[in-house]
């Protein structure tokens, strides 16, 4: 843990207020779900909440599968973060933050699917010049909020992303939305 040097009261209603600062850097909006742990030594560390996240195992083996019958590598992410990874190094993406650009699809609730020059980062701290020819995002919405995207890249030349990718995507991001529904 890092210390702020920030300190804030409790109000008389047993609130107490993010500073602004932390709230942008962590992507904390109004509204947002954080869950509260607390530890032996009694401090209490607030964590935003992933409704996903709860679904990774499930999220990994729904990759999977994709990957197994595209050929194509697959992400699937929260709205922060990218929890599943198949086809491609883990450890470039795996846990890392989505790029402003993805977040922005998420919260449009649109899917996109780009090629070449118009392809965008996945990641915010994307390490290296890792470049897609191909993408398509879906974003999965469960009870009309913008939860996180099903990814599908490819970094091959000759690939070109249809209707059968988009449609996969849909598909996949509107399981997962209605899995986090139950």
């Amino acid at each position: 843990m890092k210390a702020t040097g920030i300190v804030r009261r409790i109000d008389d209603l047993g609130r107490v207020v993010i500073p602004k600062e932390i709230r942008r850097t962590m992507r904390i909006r109004e509204g947002d779900p954080l869950e509260i742990f607390t530890d032996r030594e009694g401090e209490v560390i607030l964590k935003k909440y992933s409704p996903i996240g709860e679904l990774s195992d499930f999220a990994k083996e729904y990759a999977e599968s994709i990957q197994q019958a595209t050929g194509h590598i697959t992400c699937i992410s929260d709205k922060d973060n990218i929890i599943a990874v198949i086809g491609i190094t883990k450890k470039e993406y795996m846990g890392k933050k989505v790029s402003k650009e993805l977040e922005e699809i998420i919260q449009n609730k649109k899917t996109i699917n780009l090629e070449n020059e118009k392809t965008i980062k996945i990641v915010e701290d994307q390490e290296g010049e890792t470049t897609f020819t191909a993408q398509v995002a879906s974003p999965i919405v469960s009870q009309g909020d913008a939860i996180g995207a099903v990814i599908l890249l490819s970094k091959e030349n000759q690939i070109k992303m249809g209707d059968v990718e988009i449609k996969l995507a849909e598909t996949a991001a509107n399981f997962l939305g209605k899995q986090m529904e139950q």
